[in-house]
């Protein structure tokens, strides 16, 4: 929705002073679907042949998830929480081997399904799981399980970070391309320097608006959706730290209520349950 919003707000205000001032709309509204299909096919040419298919595609669902709100909420984050006080409770109590059935089928699991939010998300299920997994099995200390943890969350970072890294370069494109579009127009207005000085201005007004919608379409566009993914990706790179820092002071002998407060600590501000509000959840879930 914001994003809606602050494309509406950049048009109105760049198209609306544009015509106050008594600019000629209709030069801008002649050239642009011409301009529009050169600049655009251009960008979409050089996407497709700078990036891998996997890239591609990770691109497009991140686009996709821009329009979207975000799932990383402080109502999330308490759930997470809780789940993951619920595991080393019964750990604790019951023992490590008490929790294998709930780590090798979460789907099933009871603990799992009681916080439908993130037990039912594939990748934070099986991250949670696979190390787990690894404390059952008693082979790792704590030091190589968080080499582990931040290997993959480094390449977690990686993957995700390629999409926000192909929309940069779109956006450092674009006004390029509208240049070219621009100079294009400015080849064709000399082929017609016969025209009456009328006509061959309405000609050079099409060619800059090539350079135009360049330019806007790179920094009113582009670069805001780039922005906005990558703080996705630190969102989802958050939510697996969380999970990392409490799994591990865990491993360190501290308590499940000490742990996930040593998770929580790790969330932003913005998205942080306070001890009272995960406290009465924890609670709240018993």
């Amino acid at each position: 929705m914001f994003v809606l919003i602050g494309w509406a707000v950049a048009m109105v205000c760049i198209f609306g002073v544009y015509i106050f001032h008594g600019g000629n709309i209709q030069v801008i509204l002649k050239a642009l679907p011409f301009e529009m299909i050169t600049i655009f096919g251009a960008a979409i040419g050089a996407f497709l042949a700078n990036n891998q298919m996997k890239v591609v595609k990770a691109t497009l669902a991140g686009l996709g998830r821009c329009f979207k709100g975000s799932k990383f909420s402080k109502a999330r984050y308490m759930e997470l929480l809780a789940l993951m006080y619920d595991i080393l409770q019964k750990a604790r109590k019951e023992g490590l081997m008490s929790i294998e059935k709930d780590v090798e089928d979460p789907h099933s699991s009871a603990l799992f399904q009681k916080y439908p939010t993130v037990g039912n998300d594939h990748h934070v299920t099986e991250f949670i799981t696979d190390y787990l997994r690894m404390m059952v099995s008693g082979n790792l200390n704590a030091h190589e399980i968080e080499s582990l943890m931040d290997n993959e969350i480094d390449t977690h970072h990686a993957e995700e970070h390629a999409a926000v890294a192909a929309i940069q370069r779109i956006a450092g494109g674009l006004p390029a391309f509208g240049i070219v579009a621009a100079v294009l127009g400015v080849v064709n207005t000399m082929g017609s320097v016969g025209q009456p000085p009328a006509v061959l201005g309405g000609m050079i007004g099409s060619a800059l608006v090539g350079t135009f919608l360049g330019i806007l379409l790179a920094y009113a566009f582009a670069e805001p959706l780039a922005g906005l993914l990558e703080q996705k990706v630190e969102d989802a790179g958050k939510e697996l730290q969380c999970i990392k820092t409490t799994l591990l002071a865990s491993m360190q002998g501290y308590a499940p209520q000490v742990a996930i407060e040593f998770g929580r600590k790790v969330l932003f501000s913005g998205d942080r349950p306070s001890f009272g509000e995960l406290e009465a959840h924890v609670k709240g879930k018993k």
